[in-house]
């Protein structure tokens, strides 16, 4: 028998060992929420019950609609993280206007388009003036950060609405209107990702932008739509924030940013760019906001919940490793 020979069926079982863990990161989100759901059920009977389920859904649609801005810069191979400043400017935008006495369909269209400006200073400076996406959107945290704590003094803002407060508690029958908000984010994300010829350029961007430009594809106008994308829904979600808290926070929300992140990358997504997947996105900000929930609810430390967050983002890296 030949050396080759004697190779062979290692060689094999390697690949086919590889062709398993490739498979099964592509449903790591929906695996590791399941785990968690059931892990946090016997270790408590009050995780699982609807009213718990219906506020972790709740709460977990401001990160689903967070995590689904994120994944347009991370399918064209870049990351945003200004959404950590962002989600609490385009918020004190709202809290500031209602404030002043401003109609409320004025404030909330003023903090969508703050947060889409934002997303379009990214997309010009990364796309157009070429400049480090890393770089760019960590300078654009800080700049953000800082207006926005000029704007509310460092104080968070009462909104006192019943409109908003409605949206965040309300909703038709059983079904909450953060869980429609969210659904249908997830379908327009995933029309545009994979119906639509913007879509189709936008993968093709992430996976090779050279190739992506020798085949006329306007590579720097599709990176300035993907981070202006980003913006528009940190914007939405900063508007369902103020809603479930009743205020505008000015605090950097630097948990929101890391989730977003993890999410994107553990629901199938690569950071290299040129794939996506929405329901993998949305599966994980659920099961991160489901960690937060279920740490509260056993009494466990708030100190332990960005660890568990790290913890998580790391091991969404090592999963993206088996992914092809």
């Amino acid at each position: 028998m030949t050396a080759a020979a004697e190779l062979a069926p290692a060689t094999e079982s390697r690949g086919g060992r590889r062709e398993i863990l490739s498979k099964g990161a592509e449903y790591a989100a929906p695996i590791a929420l399941a785990a968690v759901w059931v892990g946090f059920f016997i270790a408590t009977p009050n995780f699982l019950t609807l009213d718990n389920i219906g506020d972790l859904l709740v709460a977990s649609s401001i990160l689903a609609v967070l995590a689904l801005g994120q994944q347009f810069a991370v399918v064209v191979g870049g990351i945003d993280l200004s959404v950590g400043a962002n989600l609490p400017w385009s918020a004190a935008l709202l809290g500031y206007l209602t404030s002043h006495g401003h109609p409320l369909a004025l404030a909330i269209l003023a903090a969508v388009l703050g947060g889409t400006v934002v997303g379009m200073l990214n997309g010009v400076l990364v796309g157009r003036l070429h400049m480090t996406d890393f770089v760019v959107t960590l300078g654009m945290l800080s700049v953000l950060s800082g207006l926005t704590l000029l704007l509310t003094h460092g104080n968070t803002v009462a909104v006192n609405s019943g409109f908003l407060q409605k949206l965040a508690l309300d909703g038709i029958g059983p079904v909450r209107w953060y869980w429609l908000l969210a659904l249908c984010a997830a379908l327009v994300v995933a029309v545009v990702l994979f119906r639509t010829r913007v879509g189709t350029h936008l993968l093709a961007t992430g996976g090779r932008i050279e190739s992506a430009r020798d085949t006329g594809i306007p590579v720097n106008r599709i990176r300035l739509l993907a981070y202006s994308a980003s913006g528009l829904l940190c914007g939405i979600a900063g508007v369902m924030l103020v809603a479930r808290n009743g205020g505008a926070d000015p605090s950097l929300q630097t948990t929101y940013l890391l989730s977003s992140i993890a999410a994107v990358v553990l629901g199938g997504s690569s950071l290299s760019g040129g794939k996506a997947s929405v329901l993998g996105t949305v599966c994980g900000a659920i099961l991160f906001t489901s960690l937060i929930n279920g740490f509260t609810i056993l009494g466990i430390s708030q100190y332990y919940q960005p660890i568990a967050v790290g913890a998580v983002l790391l091991l969404a890296a090592a999963i993206a490793r088996f992914r092809k």
